[in-house]
């Protein structure tokens, strides 16, 4: 006698065979078609001739140690959320808001400041994106507001120390004033930066996503998987952060504290290390933007930006370059950007120099390209599986774009 368990197998046994899943295909991101075309296009420039040998090869001599850094802070952001140091962070971070979303909004942006004035606004998109994303995800809140927050801040907040931001050294060394001086003069504008960009923060994306009753269950502390991995790791993280505050060479300070999280990878999980973990598609992207800028600049692009600059002294002059630092940074990227103002603005004008600068540094946020800082962001969140809604950020972006570099130039008359 057959039992209806008997039958159920038996219909199981004689249904057909379940069709193989389609194998998907794999697509390239948009980002790698572009770094591609960007670096095939540089490598045109300088094998052709229309950049010459010489700039070409003292282009090259000028990025190889941003993209030593670059790569190693890469591989060292991703093995330190590998190894569970964002997650113990983000929990020790919600745990402190006492379950307040607005108490935890102002200490990110607080926590989001400091780190780009002390530190530098790449350490801030590299460093603490992931801390961030991995509190929304523990928190299970939409991570877009929290994600937002590291990249406007990691660029608006990045005026007052020359170490905040490589165009802060180039312009501070420009205008002729010791870092006490340099951060006299932009105290006001940081401040006036800042104070727009929280409050755009908070109305454009964190009251919009708060949960109801603007409270939030804190979640427990997170206990990493792997102690020792954990340990070794953060130890990583506080020799770069040192090593950034002691004035050492950023390459150099992301080189070593790579090396000793890789050691601690190499006998704890070997399996992690992968070549995948080399963000190629950025160093490409950064190589071909360079050459491609540089070649520009020789082929009228110097004329164009000392057009768009004008001549007009006072107010008119420092909101112009102000606004050509914000457009062109957009357009290709802030150093770029800031470097072809720069050569074409008199080096005794420091009002209309650090207006051009502060434009290239609040300015770069509606590209993904615009900054340096932005990129590594981007890079962050892909790797994190976060979406950012585009239109939202891009228009978002914009505005703070346009109010951010305003505030700060007005500021910035008040006390030239």
């Amino acid at each position: 006698m057959r039992t209806s368990s008997d039958v159920k197998l038996a219909a199981v046994a004689d249904a057909p065979p379940a069709p193989p899943e389609p194998t998907r295909r794999w697509r390239p991101h948009p980002l790698d078609l572009v770094a591609v075309v960007l670096a095939v296009v540089g490598a045109a420039c300088a094998l052709s001739g229309l950049l010459p040998r010489a700039e070409t090869t003292a282009t090259v001599q000028r990025i190889l140690p941003l993209l030593l850094f670059l790569g190693t802070v890469i591989v060292l952001a991703e093995l330190t959320a590998v190894a569970g140091v964002f997650d113990v962070l983000a929990s020790r971070l919600a745990i402190a808001a006492r379950g307040r979303w607005a108490a935890l909004f102002l200490l990110c942006g607080g926590l989001a400041t400091v780190t780009t004035l002390v530190l530098n606004l790449d350490t801030t998109a590299v460093l603490l994106t992931p801390v961030l994303l991995a509190l929304a995800r523990n928190l299970r809140v939409p991570a877009a507001p929290l994600a937002v927050t590291t990249v406007w801040l990691a660029n608006t907040a990045s005026l007052l120390l020359p170490v905040s931001n490589l165009t802060n050294l180039l312009a501070a060394d420009r205008v002729g004033l010791t870092p006490l001086a340099y951060a006299e003069r932009m105290a006001l504008p940081q401040l006036a930066a800042v104070a727009v960009t929280m409050a755009l923060l908070w109305y454009a994306w964190w009251r919009r996503e708060r949960p109801v009753g603007g409270r939030f269950v804190a979640p427990a502390r997170h206990v990493p998987a792997d102690p020792v991995l954990h340990r070794t790791a953060l130890a990583g993280c506080l020799l770069f952060v040192a090593g950034i505050v002691a004035g050492v060479e950023i390459g150099l300070a992301s080189t070593v504290a790579l090396a000793l999280v890789l050691l601690g990878f190499v006998v704890r999980s070997p399996a992690t290390l992968r070549p995948g973990l080399v963000p190629v598609r950025l160093l490409l992207f950064v190589t071909g933007l360079f050459l491609v800028v540089q070649t520009l600049g020789r082929h009228g692009l110097d004329d164009l930006v000392g057009n768009l600059l004008g001549t007009d002294g006072g107010a008119l002059g420092a909101l112009r370059a102000g606004g050509t630092g914000a457009l062109l940074s957009n357009a290709v990227n802030n150093l770029p950007a800031y470097l072809a103002g720069e050569s074409v603005l008199p080096a005794g004008d420091h009002t209309r120099l650090l207006a051009l600068l502060i434009g290239t540094n609040v300015g770069p946020l509606a590209a993904p390209w615009a900054s340096l800082a932005t990129l590594l962001w981007f890079e962050r969140c892909r790797a994190a599986g976060v979406r950012v809604p585009v239109t939202r950020f891009v228009v978002t972006s914009t505005v703070l774009a346009v109010t951010g570099t305003l505030a700060a130039v007005g500021a910035l008359l008040l006390v030239s």
